[in-house]
């Protein structure tokens, strides 16, 4: 069986079906339809579907004339139809997979997907699990699914772990470029799914267990998530001593070994790194583990919102204003530069708080022209003009958005809170005076 199968995705005679059509999905399945595989992507969103079928695309970095071309030679297309997946050779699940409010897990996605996939499970077949989650649902979750079935592993299917590692707006890194950790429920399925992402990436490194690629990946947005709070804990550090930490990280990183530079932000967004860490914790604490370091850094970035208020604060006091009634103008509500994505941004948690102590807050993001608080309604992004600028009380930069005039903004503004150091090189030392940075 595995021969066929094999046999199928190096002669590209292989059907590719990628379950969700997100930042993740999408750009995977125009990969496949790119390198010459038929792909259906299988998607609720309806207008999601129409967009792809339209031949146009929703995220930036997919763009919409490779879109149109995959569609119009039927390589791409989009479908709600699940029927569809008994058409299928291999199907890769790239579903979300948020936290409850109990900071606990939720794989409902990934337990709907797999449903729709055991369902129109063939033999041969291959299914690959991308959605990032806890050590242990591969082989935990989707493999008893599968069986339930009466398909056996390595006889009618094969199932296997391989961690997205998208980086929404990074124009160096990309699918193709991007190294693939393939992890497979037992040794002949780990061949077959690196066989599969061979064909579209140019390496491919190959793990002995699911549980090692689902750990993998959590370990990367990890690391991350801890060397943010230290910096971001230096950071308050440093405002309290009166020293500017951007300049001590730009010291510490001429060490030419043992250091590693991360920046301070106003707090860590998008679906990975705010999420990721919490699935290694949940999975300790089953095993009577506590994983200290990554409370101890949500607990930190979590606070950076708050500490970007206080620096608002302090500079409005400093000029006889309260917060209370003043107007401040957000720069950027996206988690990231230049993509259209609010996931987890701390923007929201800064306009929350400023809302809640009676603040005039609008913003301006460039990318994206309305956005939610909860319980408090929607916002509309506002023009960035020269009364917009001047009219504010306070200007933040949030979003280091590539498309910001920030020489403009700092000679417009009445008060600069700079989150992202983007107006420290600009010179412009007769402003510095209404410029805080983070």
């Amino acid at each position: 069986m595995s021969a066929e199968l094999l046999g199928k995705i190096i002669e590209r005679r292989a059907v590719i079906g990628v379950v969700g059509l997100g930042y993740v999905g999408l750009p995977l399945a125009v990969e496949f339809a790119r390198n010459g595989f038929k792909t259906i992507g299988f998607e609720v969103d309806a207008a999601r579907i129409d967009t792809i079928n339209r031949g146009t695309s929703y995220i930036p970095d997919v763009p919409a004339e490779m879109v149109g071309a995959l569609v119009g030679h039927e390589s791409l297309t989009a479908t709600s139809d699940y029927g569809r997946l008994a058409q299928v050779d291999a199907v890769i699940i790239c579903v979300p997979t948020p936290l409850r409010k109990t900071k606990e897990p939720d794989i409902s996605y990934i337990l709907a997907a797999a449903e729709q996939v055991a369902k129109h499970l063939h033999s041969p077949q291959l299914v690959i699990l991308e959605s990032t989650t806890y050590p242990g649902t591969t082989d935990e979750v989707l493999l008893p699914m599968l069986e339930q079935t009466g398909a056996r592993l390595d006889q009618d299917f094969y199932l296997a772990f391989s961690p997205e590692r998208v980086d929404p707006g990074n124009k160096q890194f990309h699918t193709r470029n991007i190294p693939k950790v393939v992890g497979g429920a037992s040794n002949l399925s780990t061949e077959v799914a690196a066989a599969l992402y061979q064909t579209i990436v140019q390496r491919v490194h190959k793990v002995s267990s699911a549980r090692v690629a689902e750990s993998a990946k959590l370990l990367e947005n990890t690391f991350r998530s801890v060397n943010i709070a230290l910096v971001n804990e230096l950071t308050q550090l440093c405002y309290h001593l009166g020293i500017d930490s951007w300049e001590v990280i730009q010291a510490a990183a001429t060490k030419p070994f043992g250091f590693m530079a991360f920046y301070p932000g106003p707090g860590i967004g998008g679906h990975c790194i705010p999420l990721d860490p919490h699935y290694l914790s949940w999975k300790a604490r089953l095993h009577g583990f506590e994983a200290r370091f990554i409370g101890l850094a949500e607990e930190v970035n979590s606070h950076m919102p708050r500490h970007v208020v206080q620096l608002i604060q302090d500079g409005l006091n400093d000029r006889g204003k309260p917060i209370k009634g003043s107007r401040i103008l957000m720069l950027g509500v996206a988690y990231k530069r230049d993509i259209n994505d609010v996931r987890e941004s701390p923007a929201l948690a800064i306009i929350e708080q400023l809302l809640n102590r009676g603040a005039d807050v609008s913003y301006h993001d460039p990318f994206i022209q309305e956005t939610r608080i909860d319980g408090l309604g929607p916002l509309v992004s506002t023009s960035l003009d020269d009364q917009t600028l001047a009219g504010a009380d306070c200007s933040v930069i949030v979003t280091d958005h590539s498309g910001f005039d920030y020489s403009r903004i700092v000679r417009l503004s009445n008060l600069v809170v700079d989150t992202r150091n983007v107006t420290r090189d600009l010179g412009l030392p007769e402003y510095e005076s209404k410029i805080i940075r983070l």
